[in-house]
């Protein structure tokens, strides 16, 4: 497949490697240069990564280099104190879709400091991770689920966009936990077994 990458921090670093390393095509580019050729060049999916702050910005000034295009966005709206910058709503997720109307969004790989996303693959106690994702188009999820799977992990349907500001806010608490409580976050979720299900 074909991959661009918006942004050249760690993310785009971590995520990129990975699926070259998969086979597939990367472009990376960024505010400082490079950026219309990346959104140009994913005719299969083009990741956001750079900061929740500047994302709405950066897609509109793409303008039609994103339209159709599947627009993966992996950003966290998380503020000072923990706190969720998109309380309320919309989610940065639906931001983004209004700011490129013509594309497809899926919100993935937000859950996971970029670390994790450096493992191959990210398997932790026998089980591979699992990538929640949210969107409305099943063409463009379907092209999601395969990067996913190409980074050794299994993607979880999570529901449409309109579920991609619950997704935001388990990132915000898992952060607060983790680096502001130092806790074990991953203790919160007892095994299936136990969910009532």
């Amino acid at each position: 497949m074909r991959v661009g990458i918006i942004g050249r921090g760690a993310m785009a670093d971590a995520l990129g490697g990975q699926w070259r390393r998969a086979g597939h095509e990367v472009v990376t580019g960024s505010r400082s240069g490079g950026l219309r050729e990346a959104a140009e060049s994913g005719t299969d999916a083009v990741l956001l990564a750079v900061p929740y702050e500047a994302v709405v910005e950066v897609v509109r000034g793409l303008g039609d280099a994103l339209g159709g295009k599947v627009l993966i966005d992996c950003t966290n709206p998380v503020g000072p104190g923990f706190g969720l910058l998109t309380s309320g709503g919309p989610s940065a997720a639906e931001r983004i879709a209004s700011a490129a109307p013509s594309a497809h969004v899926v919100k993935a790989f937000n859950l996971c400091h970029v670390d994790v996303w450096r493992l191959t693959p990210p398997v932790f106690d026998g089980r591979p991770l699992a990538v929640p994702l949210c969107g409305d188009d099943e063409g463009s999820l379907t092209v999601v689920r395969r990067l996913v799977r190409d980074l050794g992990c299994e993607p979880l349907n999570a529901g449409g966009l309109d579920r991609a500001g619950l997704v935001e806010a388990t990132a915000a608490l898992l952060i607060r936990l983790w680096v502001g409580e130092g806790a074990d976050a991953q203790a919160i979720s007892p095994p299936r077994a136990y969910s009532g299900v």
